[in-house]
């Protein structure tokens, strides 16, 4: 007597031709679910710019976190085509960084975050007819808090060491093109920025030394186009 073949359970989803719409549903609902549970994105008081606070996953060992997942950021709004990886490492507290960006068409999207150490990151609005021309934020970013600041086209980034040994990690959405590199000395007195340290103790490049000042910055973006891309 031939037996009889294994039936497969009726509520399996199978990813066949017939059910690839069905799985590609549950894929979605899966992601909107991960999307909750594994990333907080938090605006800033100007809301272009956000936190990403990924979700951290502890136990004796240590934890894991997923730092990047481009799916769960479109989920969330955030269409960014990220094109390389920076890697800056600050051995003194107190170094600065910036206030740098770059002009169309080789404006920059930046996703920064923290291995080692940490920093106050700063980004200056530079849209023309923003409603925050000239303004700004800041938030601390560190290896213990896990956070990552996103600083969209339209405005220039700066960071300041809080510890020695810092070590940044940023993506950004086009290469570097030293061309349209620019940037604004950063303690230019309009902007009113409060580095959280004693202007002497600031560690500088020459080049930011000498960048210019905001009346000088170049009129490159506009409100609300550089947002809408």
């Amino acid at each position: 007597m031939v037996p009889s073949p294994l039936k497969e359970p009726e509520n399996l989803i199978q990813i066949r031709g017939k059910t690839c719409l069905e799985a590609g549903l549950a894929t979605k609902r899966d992601r909107e679910t991960r999307n909750g549970f594994m990333l907080e994105v938090i605006e800033l008081d100007i809301p272009e710019v956000k936190i990403l606070r990924p979700k951290r996953h502890g136990d004796s060992r240590g934890f894991f976190s997923e730092t990047y997942n481009k799916a769960l950021l479109s989920d969330a709004g955030i269409d960014i085509d990220f094109v390389q990886d920076n890697h800056a490492y600050s051995a003194e507290k107190g170094t600065v960084r910036g206030l740098h960006y770059q002009t169309p068409p080789f404006a920059q999207d930046k996703l920064v975050r923290v291995v080692r150490g940490a920093i106050l990151d700063i980004a200056v609005d530079l849209r023309q007819g923003s409603p925050t021309y000239g303004k700004h934020v800041s938030s601390v970013i560190s290896a213990e808090n896990g956070d990552q600041i996103l600083v969209p086209i339209g405005f220039a980034h700066g960071l300041v060491t809080l510890e020695a040994h810092t070590e940044v990690l940023y993506k950004v959405s086009h290469y570097y093109a030293p061309e349209h590199d620019r940037g604004i000395v950063w303690n230019d007195p309009d902007l009113d920025i409060d580095w959280r340290i004693p202007e002497a103790d600031a560690i500088l490049s020459q080049k930011d030394q000498e960048l210019p000042p905001f009346a000088d910055a170049a009129s490159c973006f506009t409100y609300p186009e550089a947002i809408e891309r």
